[in-house]
């Protein structure tokens, strides 16, 4: 497949409806920050949110609505002949497309996949319609919110893993010549959604996705922040005081498959992530 890289001067036939062919037959993936506007914005809680209107523990968007002349089922956000009833409070995998977003060295790239740019073949409306620059599009989506959203739960996202690092590698785990945890690692790093969300389960899920922070905010940096506080906070309390290898290493992959697990809600490569940090660990001494 090829891939067109952009910037943000780059002018194209960008668009945005609430009721176009985006909203049928996608993979919508959702960090916790996403999970908790969009449940703002139809105004019920995040949790039942969660269980109405998402899949494996929060982290896709489900699409079990009506089907398009492609067979594609609608968004379950949808609503016929009207659109997107929540369009206000949409993730920001809808408020990019049909772009896609990179982020290497810490510069974020905008991309689209194909010989021919997306909405050309569903949306030939967008051919009678000014066009845009990627940026100019961006801010009118008001994006850049989500988008700190997302860079900051990456950062959520290692601080997690550092977690499983120091209960393989600080604790005598590593060094009592363990290679289970590596092992499982890998597994994990292989495993589908609905696999991690049943290893990790309801607690570590409930915390992960639908967390219970006081005074919630609108700014998306502060919630991420709270929420990684949170986080680190339940780890203490429940790997705090273990002491035996076998709960080191049980220790060590829960925690892993809850960073991995939030990986998949940030759209990020799982798989390639997890044999990264299995890299790291094996050039601090782990063994596999």
């Amino acid at each position: 497949m090829q891939i067109t890289e952009l910037s943000k001067e780059s002018i194209l036939p960008l668009t945005c409806s609430r009721s176009g062919t985006c909203c049928f037959g996608k993979d919508v993936m959702l960090n916790p920050w996403e999970l908790f506007r969009f449940s703002k914005e139809k105004q019920i809680s995040p949790r039942e949110f969660r269980d109405l209107y998402s899949d494996f523990g929060g982290i896709q968007l489900r699409f079990n609505g009506k089907q398009d002349k492609k067979g594609q089922k609608a968004c379950s956000l949808y609503i016929d002949s009207s659109g997107c009833s929540v369009h206000k409070g949409r993730p920001l995998a809808c408020r990019l497309y049909p772009l896609g977003r990179q982020v290497q060295f810490n510069k974020a790239h905008y991309i689209y996949e194909g010989n021919q740019f997306p909405c050309l073949n569903d949306c030939s409306e967008v051919l009678d319609l000014p066009k845009l620059s990627v940026g100019e599009y961006l801010k009118g989506q008001e994006a850049d919110e989500f988008e700190k959203a997302l860079d900051e739960y990456l950062i959520v996202m290692q601080n997690i893993a550092d977690i499983g690092f120091e209960l393989l590698l600080d604790s005598g785990l590593a060094a009592s010549g363990d290679t289970k945890t590596l092992a499982l690692w890998r597994i994990i790093g292989n495993e589908s959604h609905q696999q991690l969300a049943k290893r990790i389960g309801t607690e570590w899920l409930d915390c992960l996705m639908i967390p219970s922070i006081a005074n919630e905010t609108n700014n998306a940096i502060t919630f991420a922040q709270k929420h990684n506080d949170l986080l680190l906070s339940k780890a203490q309390e429940k790997f705090g005081h273990i002491q035996t290898l076998e709960e080191l290493h049980e220790a060590s992959v829960i925690i892993i498959a809850v960073a991995l697990h939030l990986s998949k809600g940030l759209g990020a490569d799982t798989k390639g992530i997890s044999e990264h940090w299995i890299e790291i660990a094996k050039s601090h001494g782990a063994k596999e």
